[in-house]
């Protein structure tokens, strides 16, 4: 039973994370460009312009993500409850792997939002 409550929590981070995460790039983003903390790409970092529109963008959408990703994977741990612990540890290796894998991927939107709103130098597109 405590080895279905551990990984629980473990496969509830990334979605409340993502969550928590999200609205700080969103509502706070980091006031300077820097390379220690927020959305770093070479695109973000032209200027204040393309750092804030990058975590605006960016932090919407992990929020949303987040809540989406937080239902079905709170649901899986609800039909796993009498499970083995085999059965619940593999189950949470490839749900923390999806997670993970769409973490990543949301990187592409924010850049291909930076691309159509802004020029390879930075410069806000007409």
């Amino acid at each position: 039973m405590w080895f279905w409550w551990f990984m629980f929590v473990c496969d509830l981070l990334i979605p409340i994370l993502m969550i928590g995460s999200g609205r700080m790039m969103w509502k706070h983003p980091p006031k300077n460009i820097n390379r220690n903390i927020g959305y770093r790409t070479t695109l973000s970092m032209k200027n204040m312009d393309t750092w804030k529109f990058a975590h605006d963008y960016s932090g919407r959408l992990w929020w949303k993500i987040g809540w989406i990703m937080l239902v079905p994977s709170a649901l899986v741990h609800v039909l796993l409850y009498r499970s083995s612990e085999n059965v619940i540890g593999i189950v949470s290796s490839i749900l923390c792997t999806i997670q993970c894998v769409i973490l990543i991927v949301s990187i592409f939107p924010t850049e291909r939002a930076l691309k159509r709103n802004f020029t390879d130098d930075g410069i806000r597109k007409e």
